[in-house]
């Protein structure tokens, strides 16, 4: 999802009802309902889902919701004006309440089935029927589709109740996991990443959910406590959140002969990717079998740019399979996310994620989520060799154009002309064995420093004796192959719109949701605000909070450091 899809909104959007007058719903018009779903959509047991494309799901409405943020930026970006979120029946809502809601807008959702792989190995375990027909969207639940300013937008509750996927839970989601993906979309998207996007947050007066969680200054691995949480739904914003596991879950059932319509089942799907995601990219006039060597194609080309992004502002997803695999090549599901602040290579802020989702892993990750990409379109191309041919070297042709775009994201991060693997090498290996803060390095490095004395700031520990000379010798090589001859105040401006200044900090996001759960959301809005100018100098008091190393009392502590779910 291009970033740039969003321009500037050319009416305004002034109450529910002008809104809507854009609703349109391409998902539910043109693919297949599932036979068994409910005419009232009131379906909340965990049960199989053998074909179709979508289930009626009416959303559960959280109990006494009140106002907890928007954006602003996206209401600007979509034509809404602020005053909206604060009425009631937009509240409403996105509070999970459809009964009230204008026509042609529904009075019910709808949530969709996917398939779960891991590194390229195909699950049906975590489905509570061992056959890969009961996982899908456990909370999420669409609501709206609305095509505003010529692009399609589709509108999810996260949080929005119990579905036919919902494994037996109760399809809430927590105040504090409900924050964490507000800031986390608007600060990825103002990083120039493409996301999902957040509309806005409302949380429950009322109602509450008992999780598992950390004591105080617990340094557990696992939760060692029971918390109750107030719920909250938070609305996420995309063209589409159709994922590799969907397409996994109609080309398993192809190759597994599960109905009579699997293939067709397939083709519609993937179709309807080409038309939600890449619709201008791929011509309409191309046969189907032409159409999915070109999409794999388009999305090996976002996937890969995407992964890259992600290593240059240090984020790191945690759990990236099929499932969490947007087909739009967008970054999808914020669960056990982290940024990286002391710099290891094998970061991972999930206690279960292991060190094949860590940080530098990620490229990997990726390739084998496009994998099985590849391997869902294959039904499709089965009688035309020359297009399975095509497929297959797309699909091996992964690692290198991935490396290449590596290569370049290292050589713009320090200010070079081309990668130097020599000297990037070297400066990792100090990196690790110096303790530096992820961020603040680069940026500090951004003022083209001329001694290790200047970027110091960013180090967690001193730098003395060889570690010192080191450094020094190091920079005097970079300074070398930068050319200091060149403009550096202009180089410096360049590093710097690579070279995010403020970054998520879990440490300083946790005080934002323990003040929400008493009803005081300033911090809330007041981290938006710092995280959607991440590239901006911002004030002398911003600096001071929020462009610092993590304290030590936050190394190694539960909920800060490291989680073991989402909630």
């Amino acid at each position: 999802m291009d970033n740039q899809q969003f321009g500037k909104a050319s009416t305004k959007i002034t109450t529910l009802d002008d809104l809507a007058e854009l609703a349109d719903y391409s998902l539910v018009n043109t693919l297949n309902c599932d036979p068994l779903s409910t005419e009232t959509g009131e379906d909340y047991r965990p049960r199989q889902v053998f074909s179709g494309h979508f289930v009626n799901v009416k959303p559960t409405p959280i109990a006494d919701s009140i106002y907890a943020a928007h954006s602003q930026s996206l209401f600007r970006d979509l034509g809404l004006d602020d005053s909206l979120a604060h009425s009631d029946d937009f509240r409403l809502l996105f509070s999970g309440d459809v009964s009230h809601v204008p026509e042609p807008m529904r009075k019910m959702g709808w949530a969709t089935g996917y398939a779960l792989s891991i590194y390229g190995t195909e699950y049906t375990q975590q489905c509570p029927f061992h056959t890969g027909n009961g996982y899908g969207d456990g909370r999420a639940v669409s609501v709206l589709e609305a095509v505003i300013n010529g692009q399609r937008w589709e509108m999810q509750l996260k949080g929005g109740g119990r579905t036919p996927y919902c494994r037996g839970a109760d399809g809430r989601a927590v105040l504090r996991s409900s924050i964490r993906e507000f800031l986390a979309q608007e600060h990825m998207h103002a990083l120039g990443i493409p996301t999902t996007r957040s509309l806005c947050l409302y949380v429950s007066q009322t109602e509450t959910v008992n999780r598992p969680w950390y004591s105080e200054g617990s340094s557990y691995t696992d939760p060692d406590i029971v918390v109750s949480n107030p719920v909250a739904i938070s609305t996420r914003v995309a063209p589409s959140f159709l994922r590799v596991g969907q397409l996994e879950l109609f080309g398993r059932r192809v190759r597994n002969v599960e109905h009579a319509d699997a293939l067709k089942e397939l083709e519609m799907i993937a179709l309807h990717l080409i038309d939600r995601e890449y619709k201008g990219e791929i011509s309409e006039i191309l046969s189907t079998e032409t159409k999915m060597v070109v999409l794999a194609e388009k999305f090996r080309d976002r996937l890969t740019s995407l992964v890259t992004d992600w290593i240059r502002v240090g984020y790191c997803q945690g759990n990236f399979n099929s499932d969490n695999c947007a087909g739009g090549g967008f970054t999808l599901d914020y669960g056990p996310f982290g940024f990286c602040e002391l710099f290891d290579p094998l970061y991972q802020p999930w206690t279960g994620g292991g060190k094949h989702f860590s940080f530098f892993n990620q490229p990997v990750a990726a390739e084998a989520n496009f994998n099985m990409f590849c391997v869902a379109l294959k039904p499709l191309l089965a009688s035309n060799p020359e297009a399975l041919e095509k497929l297959e070297e797309i699909r091996k042709g992964f690692s290198s154009v991935i490396q290449e775009k590596i290569e370049h994201m290292w050589a713009e991060k320090l200010g070079m002309k081309t990668f130097n693997a020599e000297l990037t090498n070297e400066l990792l290996g100090l990196m690790v064995k110096t303790s530096v803060d992820y961020t603040m390095f680069f940026r500090e490095l951004s003022n083209i420093p001329s001694d290790v004395y200047f970027l110091e700031k960013s180090f967690y520990q001193p730098a003395s004796g060889t570690l010192k000379t080191q450094w020094s010798q190091w920079l005097q090589k970079w300074r070398e192959v930068i050319n200091e001859t060149q403009d550096i105040d202009a180089l410096s401006k360049q590093m710097k719109q690579v070279n995010p200044k403020y970054s998520w900090r879990e440490w300083l996001v946790v005080p934002a949701y323990e003040q929400a759960a008493k009803g005081d959301f300033t911090l809330i809005h007041e981290l938006q605000d710092v995280l959607t100018k991440p590239y901006d100098e911002q004030s002398s008091e911003v600096e001071n909070k929020y462009y610092q190393l993590r304290p030590q009392e936050f190394f190694k502590a539960g909920g800060v450091s490291h989680y073991s779910c989402s909630s």
